[in-house]
């Protein structure tokens, strides 16, 4: 039986003990908003579990956490500082702690599986990207949700920056006219870009590739800025730089025999968060976390091209590198009466010192104030004139001052005037997640994809019409 077979199977028979919720609202009521956890990770325990903790205890409380690593579940518990029950089954929690809300954490390819479940029971549904991996699964969860008429939130968190934010309303503005074509790219360094080479996202029938785990960020902000459906991808990917192409390899950097030859070492001992979540925590589920990055199990792409049309005819050209020397990203929108620039952390065009050891953990930390010395910028230039610079402040908090924005959006005020459009749901989920599937099918079978040979959804002009 075909997983998507099987998924709409176990979601019918669940489909039963469904009470629709209706659509996400501001908790007026003096009971606090039950919450549960799904995926005790770094980014579940340090960011969804703290930083709500944190921002909103005043109207929600963490009822369950549920994992399969039951270490993990306990320090997790211990990191967030609570007192609720835990759980290694989905169902048992829910029938046991009574969630309203689940917010799913766990590795990309089981997505699915928890938003469709969560959708069955009547739960409100909080996804990180990815949406999930593969057409099958997410046509399975758009399915679900015509199926219950309840309604999954995903976690993108770029749009709410304030700096890709100025771009979008400089695009509704229509400062440049009709956008035509697009140039953007992104940079992982060696110490970032190689991180996903250590992790679970290595391996394909678990991240989807990065073009799939990491690039559907970067999809997202495409579709949102542009307003419009991918209709075809046409890619170029590989591996030419981890994995199998190294002459040593170990089992992993803690037991290695090539420390001292090995640039990309990394030192687990010298983070203790990840020692606490991951590496205490092995014997449960086998997970090590600081996996060579030279092991002959990855085969995702390290480099990547991508080109992609739209339906308003927009051409757009997309990069990613896994092994630059710093990190950032460039980006640039063609229009009829001029052109959009823009960039972030390029080394020379920034005003302080960038670390680029440390300069992901920076940008990652949650709770920080906006940088009132330093700025993003953004160049527009019309036709036979001159240029205009826009200097938006730098945003504090993870993602460029996106997470926490995003979690406002959710918790504080979930109604709250939205104009230009940062919320996103299921079909933004999946519009951004088939890029990155179209990308490396074209890649495997050598031939451009269309978007509609992959779900049901039909890719239209202005996104929502």
């Amino acid at each position: 039986m075909k997983r998507r077979n099987f998924l709409a199977t176990t979601g019918a028979a669940i489909a039963g003990s469904v009470i629709a919720n209706p659509a996400f609202a501001i908790n007026t009521s003096k009971s606090k908003k039950r919450l549960a956890l799904i995926g005790t990770g770094y980014r579940g325990t340090m960011f969804w579990g703290k930083s709500i903790i944190a921002r909103y205890k005043d109207l929600v409380e963490f009822v369950a956490l549920c994992d399969i690593n039951i270490g993990r579940l306990e320090t997790a518990k211990k990191y967030l500082g609570i007192n609720c029950s835990v759980f290694t089954d989905f169902d048992e929690m829910v029938a046991t702690a009574k969630p309203d809300m689940i917010i799913i954490t766990t590795v990309d390819s089981t997505h699915h599986e928890f938003i469709i479940k969560g959708l069955e029971y009547g739960l409100e549904v909080v996804t990180e990207k990815p949406l999930t991996t593969d057409e099958d699964s997410c046509q399975a969860i758009l399915d679900a949700e015509k199926r219950t008429g309840n309604k999954v939130i995903v976690g993108f968190n770029y749009r709410y920056g304030p700096h890709p934010t100025k771009i979008k309303e400089l695009l509704t503005l229509n400062t440049v006219g009709k956008i035509t074509s697009v140039d953007f790219h992104w940079y992982l360094n060696t110490y970032h870009g190689a991180s996903y080479f250590r992790r679970w996202n290595g391996e394909k029938d678990k991240s989807g590739t990065l073009l799939v785990h990491k690039s559907t960020h970067h999809f997202d902000l495409i579709n949102w800025l542009l307003d419009s459906d991918p209709v075809e991808v046409f890619a170029y990917g590989s591996l030419e730089h981890y994995g199998r192409n190294n002459s040593f390899r170990g089992s992993n950097c803690r037991n290695c025999a090539y420390v001292s030859k090995c640039k990309f070492y990394w030192d687990i001992n010298e983070d203790p968060v990840a020692v606490d979540l991951y590496a205490k925590n092995e014997k449960y589920d086998g997970y090590i976390r600081d996996n060579c990055l030279w092991r002959e199990e990855i085969d995702i792409y390290d480099k990547m091209a991508v080109q992609i049309k739209y339906a308003n005819n927009v051409q757009v050209s997309y990069s990613l590198t896994t092994y630059s020397p710093y990190e950032g990203w460039r980006m640039a929108l063609n229009g009829t009466d001029g052109r959009i620039d823009s960039w972030k952390d390029i080394p020379w065009r920034t005003q302080e010192q960038i670390n680029q050891g440390n300069l992901h953990d920076q940008e990652m930390k949650q709770g920080e104030k906006d940088l009132e010395d330093q700025y993003d910028e953004v160049m527009v230039m019309k036709n036979w004139e001159g240029y205009q610079q826009y200097k938006i402040t730098k945003a504090g908090g993870g993602h460029g001052g996106g997470d926490e924005r995003l979690l406002d959006k959710i918790f504080l005020d979930p109604n709250a005037a939205d104009p230009f459009k940062h919320s996103a749901g299921s079909r933004d989920g999946a519009m951004s997640i088939l890029i990155g599937i179209a990308a490396r099918k074209s890649i495997e079978e050598k031939r451009p994809v269309r978007i509609d040979e992959l779900t049901d959804i039909k890719p239209h002009p202005t996104r929502g019409v």
